[in-house]
């Protein structure tokens, strides 16, 4: 087998292209410090010693933390065959089980107890994400994330990022990774909401200890996830200190998920740009109003953004001035303002209608 193919079955085993190259790193030198494979992969030291530890939990390697510095060694070749061919047996009954009982899409759940298989389910559902991310994680583990949040966020989803552990006066890289995010330096559960549909919750232990007995669960169920993006938006992200909000996005543009339209339009006043709105769905309190409203948002209430304007961390409101009157918009579920909005298209106050 040629390097091209080694690499190649590598992935297919679930590995990213810099840990192939840090772990071929590590086999070339046989042992070595974590500096000294950094420099040689051309990966980051502070990514090689996360590498390391999957690797190490995968029997590929071994990490030698008793000494300073550190060093991390290769394990033999048939030991790390013969660790894939037992984790190979061992999934034959479950593999056998799930294949023999289908589960409905929209109710499922996971218990995972490994640290590596968290990371790799966070890595997976941002990639599907389409509209929204919540993500808490610890700041050490975000490069572990990153091209995934940054895929997100270009394909146009709105990313609320909290990052834990770390001092929000650091020099923290999350440029590009979210559209607001924000630094803590207390732990927390790491927590991932896609979409208010699917995510994660891992107990803060379970990715600082690697002998946690601590688990996390993995769910899809729609009506779960507004309870963790409920609990995300009002009980942490208002605790952290925002570090990175990207740039206000160029306009018009038309939003489906309404917080993404009240970030937008936020983000814009902030600038003194003022924005129109024209918002499609239903009155609420009011049966003779349209399906439609077009006017100035005038005011926006919200706590994604600093300064807080919410009267509660989770209310997320435009405050749209038309030919007809003022009126407050919610988005989907609203029930205390004016009218339930679909779909915001917004656009600079001074385009033509």
């Amino acid at each position: 087998m040629d390097d091209a193919s080694l690499e190649e079955s590598l992935r297919r085993l679930g590995f990213s292209a810099k840990e192939v190259d840090t772990y071929l790193t590590i086999l070339e030198l046989g042992e070595a410090k974590a500096s000294t494979v950094a420099n040689e992969s051309g990966v980051s030291k502070r990514y090689v010693y996360s590498i390391a530890e999957k690797l190490a939990e995968r029997e590929f390697v071994a990490v030698d933390d008793h000494v300073v510095p550190t060093i991390i060694r290769a394990n033999p070749p048939e030991r790390v065959v013969t660790a894939l061919t037992d984790d190979l047996e061992r999934m034959r009954p479950a593999l056998e089980s799930r294949f023999s009982r289908a589960t409905p899409r929209s109710a499922r759940f996971e218990v995972v107890k490994s640290r590596v298989t968290v990371i790799k389910r966070v890595s997976e559902r941002l990639g599907r994400a389409e509209t929204e991310v919540t993500l808490a994680i610890p700041y050490r583990l975000i490069d572990e994330v990153a091209a995934e949040l940054r895929a997100a966020v270009e394909r146009g989803a709105l990313v609320l990022l909290l990052v834990t552990g770390v001092s929000p006066d650091g020099d923290l890289d999350l440029d590009g990774l979210a559209s607001v995010a924000r630094a803590w330096e207390q732990p927390m559960p790491t927590m991932l909401t896609v979409d208010q549909r699917a995510g994660l919750v891992a107990p803060g232990e379970m990715l600082s200890r690697s002998d946690s007995p601590a688990q996390a669960i993995v769910f899809e169920q729609e009506q779960l996830g507004p309870v963790i993006v409920g609990s995300f938006l009002g009980n942490y992200f208002p605790m952290a200190t925002e570090v990175y909000t990207a740039d206000p996005a160029a306009l018009p543009s038309t939003y489906r998920n309404f917080r993404h339209a009240v970030l937008q339009a936020a983000l814009h006043r902030r600038a003194d740009a003022p924005v129109r709105a024209r918002v499609t769905g239903r009155p609420l309190h009011d049966a003779d109003l349209s399906t439609e409203l077009e006017g100035v948002v005038v005011d926006v209430r919200q706590s994604l953004l600093e300064p807080q304007t919410s009267s509660f961390p989770v209310e997320n409101t435009l405050i749209v001035e038309t030919a007809e009157g003022t009126y407050s918009v919610g988005g989907r579920g609203a029930f205390v303002e004016d009218f339930e909005a679909t779909d915001v298209e917004l656009r600079p106050a001074d385009a033509p209608n």
